[in-house]
């Protein structure tokens, strides 16, 4: 008969354990992982604190996207909006990065609200600095194809 010692046991219940976490976050965590499939370049002309910006798909169709109030707040709840004209787009999110900074992750999974239409909240944080310059790149899946979107804009503490 074969003797299994108890460090041996609990040494394959640990392997075992983390084995099986690391499939259930594979799982999980899926958009954290997806690879973009083109990236589309940046507005400078565009300021989301005036209005709406749009930008082109790569494959036809544009995406408008928008942030409301106006000015942009940090600490106060933000509404996001993506509306998708001549192209289908069955998923949307926005990743709001720091441009100087790292600020965390955040990236909000908008709900589809009618054809073509992509609604959301979202909360910027405070930064220690005065002011803080933001890229939230719209996330796009088109055509089998993950598209990103960028738009920057800049936030001041009152």
């Amino acid at each position: 008969m074969l003797k299994i010692s108890n460090k041996t046991l609990l040494a394959t219940l640990i392997l075992l354990a983390l084995l099986l976490a690391g499939a259930v976050g594979q799982k999980l965590l899926p958009t954290l992982d997806q690879p973009v499939a083109v990236t589309m370049p940046l507005d400078k002309s565009c300021d989301l604190q005036r209005g709406a910006c749009s930008s082109a798909l790569p494959d036809g169709g544009r995406v408008t996207f928008s942030i409301e109030p106006r000015p942009i707040p940090v600490l106060r709840p933000l509404k996001l909006s993506v509306a998708v004209q001549g192209a289908d787009v069955k998923k949307a999110e926005v990743d709001f990065t720091g441009v100087d900074m790292k600020m965390g992750y955040n990236r909000p999974l908008l709900s589809a609200s009618s054809s073509g239409r992509f609604d959301g909240e979202t909360t910027l944080p405070i930064c220690s600095v005065s002011s803080m310059a933001w890229r939230a790149t719209v996330l796009v899946e088109t055509n089998g194809k993950r598209v990103a979107l960028p738009f920057e804009f800049v936030t001041s503490r009152n």
